[in-house]
Formats: C-alpha cells, structure tokens, sequence
C-alpha cells in the first residue's frame, strides 16, 4: 500500500503504534489500491532497464567530457553521439596538437567509452532475449510506436493491467 494512502489515517505523533493503527484503518476502506506485488522476474528486467539508463548517462558524460577537453586544444566537434567517432578519428589525424598527457587522458575516456557502449549492448541484448521469452512483452510490442524497450519496460512495470479502468488511467499512472 502507498505511503501516501496511509498518511490521511495518521492521528497522532509518528510511531510505529500510529503508524500500524493507521494502516489498519486504511485497509478497512474499500476503494484504497494495493501495490501488487512484482515478479522476481520482472524485478530483474527493471535492474536491466536501470542499468541502462545508468550506463546511457554515463557515456554521454563521457562524450561531453572528451568533446569539453579537446576543446580546450581547438580540436571541436559536434554535439551528439554520432559525431563521438568522428572525434576520436580526428584525435589521431591532429596528434600534434595534443601533448602526450592529453593524448592518454583522452584515451583513457575513448576506452571507457567504448567499454560502456560495449555494456549498453549487452544489456539491450539480455532485454532483447527476455522480449522474445515473454508473450506479454510481445504483444505490447506489437503496438505501433512501442519498441522492445518500451514494452519490457511496460511488462515488468505492470504487474496486471486489469487494475486500471481505462488506458487514460493508465497514461495518467505512467
């Protein structure tokens, strides 16, 4: 049960005696919504899509990290992943105006780079295989406008879509 649902039954200072109180009075109410319980499953797709996000942000960290230090020695390129490759191309083609030490610096963001990129691939991969195991990521799936992304995302998020009235409700929800 949300936190939220239970704060309006709170009558007195918090402990844990109020605290229970309160959620017993809240699960008497007949239109309070329970949390419904995810899937260890379903736990583990949503860690893979937190992990990309997180390896997502990382590499555009890096990208802005590597195009913000060249820079600074005149060598632009620009925004955008796309052009990450070019400027790693045109570190090599203008080594003469890159000390050593900025050279290896930069290196060492290129691996990481392309260590991250290599880790954002494997997790697509491992939600890509979770995809075609699943019917229910399937079928969402199978909605224009919703990729292999979107619908693990949605499959593990939503335990039953049977708890929403409409999909305006679920819209609003997500």
């Amino acid at each position: 049960m949300p936190p939220c649902y239970v704060k309006a039954y709170i009558k007195r200072n918090k402990n844990d005696a109020a605290d229970a109180e309160a959620i017993c009075e809240a699960v008497t109410r007949p239109t309070i919504r329970f949390v419904p319980v995810k899937t260890t499953d379903q736990q583990a797709v949503l860690m893979l899509h937190r992990t990309r996000n997180l390896l997502i942000r990382q590499r555009t960290m890096l990208v802005n990290a590597m195009r913000a230090h060249l820079a600074e020695f005149g060598i632009i390129a620009p925004q955008g992943l796309r052009h990450a490759e070019e400027l790693t191309e045109e570190i090599s083609r203008q080594e003469d105006k890159l000390p050593e030490l900025a050279r290896a610096i930069v290196q060492t963001i290129v691996d990481q780079l392309h260590d991250t990129m290599a880790r954002i691939n494997d997790v697509q991969t491992r939600l890509a295989k979770w995809h075609r195991q699943n019917k229910v990521s399937q079928l969402l799936a199978s909605i224009p406008g919703i990729g292999i992304m979107g619908a693990t995302a949605i499959a593990a998020t939503v335990t039953d879509a049977s708890l929403f009235r409409s999909g305006r409700e679920f819209a609003a929800w997500a």
